[in-house]
């Protein structure tokens, strides 16, 4: 999977010159939680910071709610976004793989990449939609067994599948190989009227299966 297949397409967006009680308002009306801060030139926009729901709210006073129906009017209102915006931006493109986005996410320890395409802002992706996609991949809504068992480093996670589902006629939903702790680990899904008899030989097959969860 890729970034373009999870991102939010053409986010909302503003101007470094946009006021705080704007953006806040934007979010507020819009529930977003962030707005990356751009100039437009001819057809490319170019980002040149990010705002967040937290930045803003650690610009107002405690008391404050910036994000309230009927926000107070204070000082806070002169501050524009390129006063409090980040500038270090994290950018990938739509081709970049998924498992990448989440590494640089987890590397920089931010919620946000702008995802660039041809010099131009095309989207965004945030923790949430890494979030969605690890839900996408687990979540199985047709039932069945999900098993996870430990593999040798050099073994073909497929050639040991493969043929016991065929022997037993058991659909493999998903699978995929991680390592965990030093241990290379197959997490498979699948579903079958023969699900029980592919358990029991692959018990017999010598590997260790660590978990074995039953999906309804």
């Amino acid at each position: 999977m890729i970034v373009s297949m999870w991102m939010t397409r053409n986010p909302i967006t503003i101007e470094p010159a946009t006021s705080l009680t704007e953006a806040a308002s934007i979010m507020a009306g819009k529930h977003i939680r962030r707005l990356p801060v751009v100039k437009q030139q001819a057809r490319i926009i170019h980002p040149v910071g990010i705002i967040t729901a937290t930045d803003i709210l650690h610009a107002y006073p405690p008391e404050i709610n910036p994000f309230a129906v009927a926000a107070p009017d204070t000082k806070q209102g002169g501050i524009r976004a390129e006063d409090i915006m980040s500038r270090a931006l994290q950018t990938v493109s739509p081709e970049t793989p998924i498992e990448e986005a989440a590494r640089i996410m987890r590397n920089e320890k931010i919620s946000t990449l702008l995802v660039m395409q041809k010099g131009s802002l095309a989207g965004l992706i945030t923790e949430s939609d890494i979030f969605r996609v690890f839900v996408s991949i687990f979540a199985s809504p047709g039932g069945g067994v999900r098993l996870t068992f430990a593999v040798g480093g050099q073994e073909d996670v497929f050639r040991i599948i493969a043929p016991v589902a065929l022997r037993w006629d058991v659909r493999i939903v998903s699978m995929i190989s991680v390592v965990q702790e030093g241990r290379n680990l197959c997490v498979v899904r699948i579903a079958g009227s023969a699900v029980d008899e592919m358990l029991k030989e692959l018990w017999s097959s010598g590997h260790s299966v660590l978990n074995v969860l039953r999906q309804t």
